[in-house]
């Protein structure tokens, strides 16, 4: 019988995400409290939407993106990046301190006014999927004159 120390399965894997989201809401909290960015427009929903895709690609649950982290979020964004570009990345991000980011230099970053790549990606990302290429659903009914 398994003892309750070693919890897995998950259950476990529920707490350790309820965790990490509750760790990032109160940095969430410290943003809009702080000074600086409390002119920034529609800062709430910005920082849901951040901490959400920060969440999606912490692949090891340690609340930082490692470099395979990274590597997957740019090929999910279409934009693949070689293990080099991957390290400046990471290096312009977090200003050299750090092999990982953590998520107030994710969000520095974000909100931040200097253009890091990753930046401009995502960003770039949000507009595509904003606005759908494709009509959805059904197309719409036509009669005989419309037709060329």
């Amino acid at each position: 019988m398994p003892s309750s120390k070693n919890v897995q399965g998950g259950k476990a894997f529920g707490l350790l995400k309820e965790q990490q989201r509750q760790k990032l809401e109160e940095i969430n909290k410290e943003y809009m409290e702080d000074q600086k960015y409390r002119d920034e427009e529609d800062l709430p929903d910005k920082l849901e939407s951040l901490k959400n895709k920060y969440a999606e690609f912490d692949l090891n649950d340690q609340g930082e993106i490692d470099l395979m982290g990274l590597k997957r979020m740019m090929e999910k964004l279409g934009v693949p990046k070689t293990h080099l570009e991957l390290k400046k990345m990471i290096v312009e991000v977090t200003g050299g301190s750090s092999n990982t980011i953590n998520y107030r230099d994710f969000v520095k970053m974000m909100l931040g006014k200097r253009s890091a790549v990753l930046k401009l990606v995502l960003i770039f990302e949000d507009k595509a999927n904003g606005s759908p290429c494709k009509p959805e659903g059904p197309p719409p009914k036509r009669d005989i004159a419309s037709l060329p």
